[in-house]
């Protein structure tokens, strides 16, 4: 039974090769809709499961298991974000952060950050636009941030405040040539000198703005406010998470704590927001889901007037074979090996058009992956996902012709030749 099937799925194939070559002009035209459809699906599904998975990346670098305490609500079901309702909202302080840290018991890691923008210079040159962070020892546990050129801050420089920086990528490459030129070197920054001591990986540009560390300058939060004001510097508090514990445990055991600190009785609301870089990542898979719903109706639309024209072939398939296929059914051949050959034939040619339509579709991630700044790639999932829906097109588009050569009459079928 085995060896009969695999007999029928050679000889459909082989068969549809034939008129693959015997009319080429024809089978093209009648395959571009189902190579258009494809190269519509799967190349959307590439771009937009490319793109969001970079975005989730670079949320999940703001901190894997990680509750940002702020004012302000990062994300919000209302049409209109309601900032009225966060402004007087007192700012996270830094006194905060031992008792947090103290009374959570979920809590792994706490740090507070103030940031600004400004400019760093070094012996005339200057660089605009500068991301500033000030903050807490425990900064690097939750980044995990790689220096490979010099080294990060210590504890001893956290605890005393020195004057000591760690420089982004691209500031350490404008303003000294490379990383390795910048280390001991003195920027200024707001009048103050800092002495360069490492410089962070290269993280290349980011599409939702995040840390942009390539374009930053990290220092201790002590020496900082001497240079910033606390109030003015958008502080945050940022708590991660024990192993093993989910983010929802997390945040009601800040949102208890931070209650408490601000002394808020039962009946009031909380005076602060509890943001969680989880929520963050499904707010843009739903943002995604759009986008790839319009992908699948431009391509249905493509797959259907390829599933006409594969059956136009069918359609001519069985009409030039008609004496064969009597021949077939007066030596014995059943209806439904009739049927199986013709179902078989027409996946194949559908799944040859598939075939180009995912060829496009990678020349297109290599255009795409050459402009951009991230790799744009066809999953495996993709892939499978093409010769699925091709051997499904090619299987309604086969069916109403199939049908009609396993009805036929064998006597009937041989006279017509």
């Amino acid at each position: 039974m085995i060896r009969r099937t695999i007999e029928v799925i050679l000889s459909s194939c082989k068969m549809a090769a034939q008129e693959l070559w015997k009319n080429k002009l024809r089978t093209f035209l009648s395959l571009f809709g189902i190579t258009i459809g494809i190269f519509c699906i799967i190349g959307v599904l590439a771009t937009v499961n490319s793109l969001e998975q970079n975005i989730k990346n670079e949320v999940n670098s703001l901190g894997s298991n990680t509750i940002y305490v702020d004012k302000w609500l990062y994300t919000t079901d209302d049409d209109d974000y309601p900032w009225w309702k966060y402004v007087n909202r007192p700012y996270p302080k830094f006194e905060e952060v031992k008792h947090i840290q103290e009374r959570t018991p979920s809590a792994k890691y706490t740090v507070f950050r103030i940031a600004t923008i400004d400019n760093v210079d070094y012996k005339g040159s200057s660089l605009s636009n500068v991301n500033l962070y000030g903050v807490t020892e425990d900064f690097e546990n939750i980044q995990a941030l790689e220096v490979p050129t010099g080294r990060y801050i210590s504890p001893a420089e956290f605890d005393r405040g020195a004057n000591v920086v760690v420089l982004g990528d691209k500031i350490a490459t404008e303003l000294f040539g490379s990383p390795e030129l910048s280390l001991e070197k003195e920027v200024v920054i707001r009048g103050k000198k800092l002495q360069v001591i490492g410089v962070i990986k290269k993280q290349g540009s980011q599409m939702i703005g995040g840390w942009d560390f390539d374009q930053s300058v990290v220092m201790p939060y002590r020496f900082s406010k001497t240079i910033m004001r606390e109030d003015r510097s958008d502080p945050v508090i940022m708590v991660q998470g024990k192993e093993n514990l989910s983010s929802k445990v997390l945040k009601d055991d800040l949102a208890g704590t931070m209650r408490a600190l601000h002394k808020l009785s039962p009946t009031k609301e909380d005076d602060f927001a509890l943001n969680d870089i989880n929520d963050l990542t499904e707010s843009i898979s739903s943002a995604f889901v759009s986008l790839n719903i319009g992908g699948w109706s431009i391509a249905a639309l493509s797959l259907i007037v390829g599933m006409f024209g594969v059956a136009n072939i069918m359609f001519v398939s069985v009409r030039e074979r008609t004496s064969q296929i009597g021949l077939k059914k007066a030596i014995g051949a059943k209806s439904y090996i009739i049927l199986t050959e013709f179902l078989i034939e027409s996946a194949f040619l559908c799944i040859i058009g598939g075939l180009i339509g995912l060829a496009l579709v990678f020349l297109l991630t290599q255009i795409l992956t050459a402009s951009l700044d991230f790799p744009v790639y066809i999953s495996t999932g993709n892939m499978i996902l093409a010769i699925v829906i091709c051997v499904i097109v090619g299987i309604l588009a086969g069916f109403i012709p199939a049908s009609q050569a396993a009805r036929m009459d064998p006597v009937v079928a041989i006279r017509s030749k």
